[in-house]
């Protein structure tokens, strides 16, 4: 038996019962979790590129961490902020305009995400191709200038949610 009575959960507007549940809205789904998860992995993805080799020697490794340059943490951060930059694409919040309204944390997501996966097809590659050294070479130039702005489009978009593009 389904139970019906609209509610409000989450900010998201008046929603059944077992919708809410679910986390489903009357026309898509409640993307405050996906509003989080891209603020976040643009942050870390960001760090991570924007951190050279000669930035992290200086830090201690001490107590329960995982370190950003491990081959494989840095693989799945990439496959993680890849794939939320792809759903902030395909998803959008409450009142904001759908593709456009979080275009700018999405592109910077999926690039961000290409690199830290493409840095690591390099280093298990043995493979070398024209294309690829050029791309490697377009990325080296320009990795740490991603990363910053993939920085700052997360505290932007953390600060000024509803602006447009941001």
């Amino acid at each position: 038996m389904e139970y019906s009575q609209n509610i409000d959960v989450r900010g998201c507007s008046k929603i059944s019962v077992l919708e809410s549940l679910n986390g489903f809205r009357q026309w898509g789904i409640c993307m405050i979790q996906f509003y989080f998860l891209s603020i976040l992995f643009n942050a870390v993805s960001g760090y991570a590129l924007a951190m050279e080799d000669k930035d992290r020697e200086g830090l201690k490794e001490t107590g329960p961490y995982f370190s950003l340059d491990n081959e494989t943490t840095r693989l799945i951060l990439g496959i993680l902020t890849l794939v939320s930059g792809l759903l902030k694409l395909l998803s959008s919040t409450q009142g904001d305009i759908p593709v456009i309204g979080d275009l700018l944390p999405a592109i910077l997501g999926l690039v961000a995400g290409f690199i830290l996966i493409f840095d690591y097809y390099h280093t298990k590659t043995s493979i070398e191709s024209e294309k690829s050294e050029l791309l490697e070479r377009i990325i080296a130039k320009n990795k740490r200038w991603i990363g910053f702005a993939a920085i700052a489009s997360a505290i932007l978009h953390f600060l000024f949610p509803t602006v447009l593009f941001l």
